[in-house]
């Protein structure tokens, strides 16, 4: 390459966790005289894609627009290789980043080996190693890492998920996951909103849950294990950002409101959000960010899955898999909640996920590399 010319470096996201963790990757790139970064926007999360952008005072270059209502994977799939197949011809970038393990992500990924453009992919190496659990996100980033050429690993482990599907280690740099950055920027601004929470609760217990694998009796599981704790422990108090999906509005409708103690919110910006994490005494989630976000900020995480890509955090002891049966989910909550020693036991533990300075790494090394 050309060393008087700047890399041409297309970023490219459609759903709110993709923004969040590519937003500082992004402003960093802005910050290079050797970078100049092209963001690509599918908005396969619209509304919650803007939310974060607008925080982070980032604006796509290109916003393809691809949601639809009640749209499927196929129809992320098919409308979003077409636009890729437009967009990359056009603007010709000399790497593309992608982000996680998202269809955009997946797609982006296909698009730009189809043009022989190489790729890095941010948050490398994440497995359960069941292709089902978490769906499609589990498969999809199996996929995205066979086209890449540059794996930005969060961790040792993911790094060594990665040798063991025969990936070269020439072509694996550790950075730490990019979400703490991302966290670190935005909680040491004030919110421009805030949740309000009565003082008289002695607790506060966060609760998001929106995972497809927990459609259906896992999710009434999750409601109903959350009722029944709200009506035994009125002095507790369960704040949930409910997720658009009809799949998880229904039973949370169903199982949740008329509740004095339990606080139905329509889905919150990441920075309002973050605000309320760091509020909150636990945090119950199907969520993958939150199991790197939550420890970020002393937080216990009680995890409704059975499986997890991030073992990091659960090994370090400041994550818990919970799963989705109803007795184990108020079992071990109410352990957190009664038994100060268990809860200090997580709080205090070491968050695994690095040191807010991933971004900067991830720049470094492209440039170095192209």
């Amino acid at each position: 390459m050309d060393p008087t010319k700047t890399i041409n470096v297309m970023v490219i996201l459609g759903t709110r966790p993709e923004a969040i963790k590519l937003a500082p990757v992004i402003l960093e790139l802005k910050e290079r005289t050797e970078t100049t970064p092209v963001v690509v926007a599918t908005a396969q999360h619209r509304e919650m894609l803007d939310q974060v952008l607008d925080i982070f005072h980032i604006r796509p270059d290109i916003d393809l627009d691809l949601m639809i209502p009640d749209q499927t994977l196929f129809d992320v799939t098919g409308n979003a290789i077409k636009s890729f197949e437009k967009v990359m011809q056009k603007t010709t970038p000399d790497v593309i980043l992608v982000q996680g393990d998202t269809t955009t992500s997946f797609i982006g990924a296909l698009a730009g080996f189809y043009n022989k453009i190489p790729i890095g992919h941010v948050e490398a190496g994440l497995r359960t190693g069941n292709k089902y659990f978490p769906f499609p996100e589990e498969i999809n980033r199996k996929m995205v890492s066979v086209l890449t050429d540059y794996h930005f690993a969060p961790t040792a482990g993911n790094r060594q998920n990665l040798l063991n599907e025969g990936v070269s280690p020439d072509n694996i740099f550790i950075t730490g996951n990019t979400v703490i950055d991302a966290l670190l920027m935005t909680v040491k601004k004030p919110p421009k909103q805030e949740v309000v929470i009565r003082s008289d609760y002695q607790r506060l217990i966060l609760i998001t849950a929106h995972r497809r694998e927990n459609f259906g009796q896992p999710m009434k599981n999750i409601c109903q294990s959350i009722r029944q704790m709200a009506e035994d422990n009125p002095h507790f108090h369960f704040v949930y950002p409910v997720h658009l999906n009809q799949h998880v509005q229904k039973p949370v409708q169903r199982y949740l409101t008329n509740l004095p103690n339990v606080q139905l919110l329509s889905p919150l910006d990441y920075h309002t959000f973050v605000n309320l994490m760091s509020k909150a005494d636990i945090i119950l989630t199907d969520s993958g960010g939150i199991q790197e976000e939550g420890p970020s900020l002393g937080k216990p995480v009680l995890v409704l899955r059975n499986e997890t890509e991030r073992p990091e955090a659960v090994e370090a002891g400041t994550v818990k898999i919970v799963g989705t049966d109803r007795e184990t989910i108020i079992s071990e909550t109410l352990r957190l909640l009664n038994y100060p020693d268990a809860y200090q036991k997580m709080a205090q533990a070491q968050n695994p996920y690095g040191d807010g300075k991933a971004s900067k790494r991830i720049v470094d090394l492209l440039i170095e590399k192209l």
